[in-house]
């Protein structure tokens, strides 16, 4: 048996299947479940967590092919982000964003619609434009942007089948300057959070409800670095998100340029960015609703400190991706890095989506929440397409758990 990164859960899978092609693949979902996809481990709840058995693709053959016409890349779904970006750089080419471990699967990262940061920033899923998966019939299903069913295809939350090749957006590399930004009162934050948002190209706000403790700044080439925010100013030395943080696991700061690849996420390739020993959640609101939700969250600063380690705030724009946190509105993340103390975060996750109801709060599917069915589907417009999708593609159960009863209803 194995566990999640962060140690919180030991999964249930008594047995993991490593297929060596497409066909052995089709084999084992055809001769029936449950079955579920292992990644790089890195999801917060049990979303990958069966009685049956688990899947790794790692034995699968590689593929990463880059179309310069088109400018799209052919990438094996189960490769992480540092792996990808890698062999990306290589060939002179990037992804719009990355979130901030490159550690993570490409396929994990885009069912769940994990992002990045930047107000004209989609998530990681909108980079996507093609998608293969073998469904809960063992049928290879590919689909492309534009096509019937795309959008509700992509951010697939492990309820359609196991994801084989993703194809990816790609522009030509390029380079970032990462400028970090000292302690900001959390008033003057949010009177003018719009404006510290757009500030460049991707903008992280790290608070422990007290006050914004640091601004990170990813410029690209040519973008214009502020001398100040508000009156916060630029850091003298490297930062670590958490105070007591080893600066050697985050990328290089200072407004010095660098690849895309070493500057975009928070955390180097080369260094495990913590010991893994924290809970995390997340959850997605309107960008114009931004300050009276943290406003709301506030009344809570007291029980939150005693558990947080800390809260980053990110922005990301509209997406047309059902059960996307960004679908419809351009959104503000408020992402919560807990201490390892189930319990009590549970218990406190209950308040905190109370808090945010009025805002149609919507969660990361990949980390910690209480919300069930019956409260997701008003937040989501095509929650019972998706369905249809999940019915159409498994009609069986292959790839249902416990987790996707919970969210989508039985």
């Amino acid at each position: 048996m194995s566990t999640n990164w962060a140690g919180n859960l030991t999964y249930s899978a008594q047995r993991v299947h490593t297929p060596h092609s497409i066909a052995e693949l089709q084999g084992l979902i055809a001769a029936g479940g449950p079955l579920k996809a292992l990644g790089s481990r890195h999801s917060f709840n049990t979303i990958a967590d069966t009685v049956g058995a688990q899947v790794s693709l790692a034995q699968m053959p590689v593929v990463l092919s880059v179309d310069a016409t088109s400018q799209t890349a052919e990438i094996s779904a189960w490769l992480s982000y540092a792996e990808a970006s890698l062999a990306l750089d290589a060939q002179g080419w990037a992804l719009h964003n990355m979130a901030s471990l490159p550690h993570i699967s490409l396929a994990g990262a885009v069912a769940t619609a994990t992002h990045g940061s930047g107000n004209r920033n989609g998530n990681l899923s909108t980079a996507v434009s093609g998608i293969e998966f073998v469904n809960g019939l063992g049928e290879l299903v590919e689909l492309h942007r534009g096509e019937p069913d795309f959008d509700g295809v992509v951010v697939g939350i492990g309820a359609l089948g196991i994801v084989t090749r993703l194809w990816f957006d790609i522009e030509p590399s390029f380079s970032v300057r990462q400028t970090v930004f000292d302690r900001l009162d959390m008033d003057t934050a949010l009177a003018h959070l719009d404006a510290i948002t757009g500030a460049a190209y991707s903008v992280s706000l790290f608070t422990d409800w007290q006050s914004v403790t640091q601004i990170w700044l990813k410029s690209r080439d040519g973008d214009t670095v502020p001398s100040e925010l508000f009156g916060s100013t630029p850091a003298a030395s490297q930062r670590h998100p958490l105070p007591e943080g080893e600066v050697l696991n985050t990328t290089v700061q200072g407004g010095v340029a660098g690849p895309w690849l070493d500057r975009l996420p928070h955390f180097v390739m080369g260094f495990t960015p913590s010991n893994g020993s924290e809970l995390q959640s997340e959850f997605f609101v309107a960008r114009a609703d931004a300050p009276a939700a943290i406003t709301a969250l506030r009344a809570f600063a007291d029980r939150i400190g005693e558990l947080i380690l800390v809260t980053e705030l990110r922005t990301m724009a509209a997406d047309e991706l059902w059960l996307s946190g960004s679908y419809g509105r351009d959104t503000l993340g408020i992402h919560f890095t807990w201490q390892q103390r189930q319990p009590e975060v549970e218990a406190l996750l209950v308040d905190i989506e109370a808090a945010l109801a009025p805002f149609g709060a919507r969660p990361h599917w990949g980390k910690v929440f209480t919300a069930e069915a019956a409260v997701l589907a008003p937040r989501y417009p095509r929650f019972e397409d998706f369905r249809g999708l999940v019915a159409r593609h498994d009609p069986e159960g292959v790839f249902r758990n416990e987790w996707l009863t919970k969210v989508l209803g039985a």
